[in-house]
């Protein structure tokens, strides 16, 4: 049973869990806010105003809490309302410059300077040399942030707002154990192998050399693969305040990141809570020869009157 509560900073919280025929709750990975969509009945006392704080609840589990954006009303007795969470305020643009700083250190500095809640901050140790962005999407800034993370560690950190605190966590420690497959959950599927999409299998990284005038270039590549799929390339400029053993690491961890074809399922299941984007989610299909686990990509819970049900798109890393 869900319990949606509405405070519109008037002094006055609304229960509206009975007012509410449909709900959809949404997140995702990489890049945008979770978003929460309503459809509830009119009632004559109810105002609603953009930015009322919404939050919703599933038998004592904290689902999402964020703040009216859109408030959508037509001549018949339904009203629909579109909320986000924090990390809407993140699509703003600014100018910033980092210096040898963690991804937290970046969350941290555009966060407290947006006056937004930080939870749990998983530390990902490693340190960005320098980060110049102008006139850039703060969560862009924050994206490239855990990007350079990923090159240099190897390490997927999920950048996310858990209940009204941005939270950073390393994505092998949101694994849940629920299986969802053929006999688990699922009622249906789809399943795709591409190597249309981020994926290489010669890796070519570049450095200005300012001391000798020359431009230093650094390459690993697959030649197996290329001999099977052509010649694939990757490209990049690396920052020249890195040595060669740096490059090298870095070479390695780009190889091994995108030298694989991509395979992507969409699951449709019965909905359970424990599961959202940026989870380790264990898949078995039969009929495809699947058992292993997927990184959730996106996901989406979707509560019609009392069916709950959820679609995964999901990803192997």
């Amino acid at each position: 049973m869900l319990e949606i509560l509405l405070d519109n900073k008037d002094g006055n919280v609304w229960d509206i869990s009975e007012l509410v025929s449909s709900v959809s709750w949404k997140t995702v990975r990489i890049g945008r806010p979770g978003s929460l969509d309503i459809t509830l009945v009119k009632h004559k006392d109810l105002k609603i105003e953009p930015g009322a704080v919404i939050r919703v609840r599933s038998d004592n589990t904290n689902v999402f809490y964020g703040y009216v954006f859109t408030i959508e009303q037509s001549q018949d007795d339904d009203i629909r309302l579109v909320a986000y969470d924090q990390i809407r305020y993140l699509l703003s643009s600014d100018t910033y410059v980092f210096a040898n700083v963690t991804a937290n250190d970046v969350i941290k500095r555009i966060a407290q300077d947006l006056g937004l809640r930080i939870g749990t901050m998983e530390n990902t140790g490693y340190r960005i040399p320098t980060l110049v962005e102008d006139n850039q999407k703060l969560l862009d800034i924050i994206c490239k942030a855990l990007d350079l993370t990923l090159i240099a560690t190897g390490q997927i950190y999920v950048f996310y707002d858990d209940f009204g605190l941005l939270t950073l966590r390393n994505a092998k420690n949101m694994a849940v154990d629920i299986m969802v497959g053929d006999e688990s959950l699922a009622y249906g599927y789809s399943h795709k192998r591409s190597i249309d999409d981020d994926t290489y299998n010669r890796i070519k990284l570049v450095k200005d050399n300012k001391d000798t005038g020359k431009r230093e270039v650094y390459i690993a590549q697959d030649s197996a693969n290329i001999a099977k799929w052509g010649r694939l390339q990757y490209f990049q400029k690396v920052d020249e305040k890195l040595n060669s053993a740096q490059i090298k690491e870095m070479l390695d961890q780009l190889i091994q990141l995108k030298n694989r074809e991509k395979r992507t399922f969409r699951i449709d299941a019965l909905g359970d809570l424990q599961i959202r984007a940026g989870c380790y989610v264990p898949i078995a299909i039969e009929e495809l020869g699947i058992n292993q686990h997927f990184l959730v990509d996106e996901c989406t819970h979707k509560w019609d009157g009392s069916i709950h049900t959820m679609s995964l798109d999901l990803k192997v890393v």
